[in-house]
């Protein structure tokens, strides 16, 4: 559909609260790819300079800009490791977990609000439009749009769904443990919590899967503490990650250490291994 007849159709829309709606949708929209042309710009600019040896002088004109223009938006201009989660905007969900209080009821685990908070002062950082949701116990079907998706197998199937396109890695359940298996070679990664002689941390599964044109991020720790520790070391190595895997799916298993609840350190335990 045309540009001019979007504005015309919503011009024209009779219900002034679904013509408002629409139109922040919308802007929302232009904000988020505004954001993205200005990225890619940005690596065009950096491609320019190391592959072809050109100087800012000589590169601002071919992009339509003047010089002290160029400086200025490749000083504001948001990192080229944004993609890594899409264009945006970008959904988070976070699942409920059913458990006995005075009664049973959905819950979400104080770790997986602190998880979706992290990932979202992330995102913010890297100029995406943040939202939330909350995966439902049976959900099945995937969100719409560029997602991050905080849930194991054990915890929804639409965990387990988005496991089973993964050629690198799985999760499985060894007794009462889970493990996070390599396929390839058969190795299996275990969190040190559950250790006979158990140890502060965790471990977790990371995955970005591209999927009609739009990005999904996994996370999905083998306890609640392994999740956070995927978020601290997104955080914290999501530019390192980019520049070894760049714009295409891949997976990995990222392990943390805890003191009190909080993550310290995280670290690259297994992969990125790409598809």
């Amino acid at each position: 559909m045309s540009s001019d007849r979007i504005f015309d159709e919503l011009r024209r829309d009779p219900d002034p609260l679904r013509r408002g709606r629409r139109a922040t949708e919308l802007l929302t929209l232009h904000t988020q790819l505004a954001t993205e042309l200005a990225r890619i710009r940005r690596d065009a600019v950096e491609c320019a300079r190391r592959e072809l040896d050109m100087k800012d002088v000589d590169i601002a004109p071919e992009v339509g800009v003047t010089k002290s223009r160029l400086s200025q938006v490749m000083k504001t201009a948001p990192a080229v490791e944004r993609l890594f989660f899409g264009h945006g905007p970008v959904s988070i969900g976070v699942p409920f977990r059913y458990q006995t209080t005075d009664r049973e009821r959905p819950l979400i685990a104080a770790e997986d609000v602190e998880t979706a908070d992290r990932l979202a002062d992330l995102l913010r950082s890297l100029s995406f439009v943040v939202t939330r949701q909350q995966i439902e116990p049976d959900q099945t079907e995937l969100p719409h749009g560029d997602t991050m998706v905080v849930c194991g197998p054990k915890s929804a199937p639409v965990g387990a769904f988005l496991l089973e396109a993964d050629p690198a890695l799985r999760m499985v359940q060894a007794g009462s443990r889970w493990c996070i298996e390599e396929i390839a070679s058969g190795a299996r990664h275990g969190s040190p919590a559950d250790e006979p002689v158990p140890e502060s941390g965790d471990i977790a599964y990371i995955a970005r899967q591209i999927r009609d044109g739009r990005v999904l991020v996994h996370v999905a720790g083998i306890h609640t503490t392994g999740s956070l520790g995927a978020a601290h070391f997104l955080t914290n190595q999501l530019a390192t990650l980019f520049s070894a895997t760049g714009d295409i799916s891949c997976s990995m298993v990222v392990r943390c250490v805890v003191d009190d609840r909080h993550v310290t350190a995280s670290e690259l335990l297994a992969g990125p291994f790409v598809w």
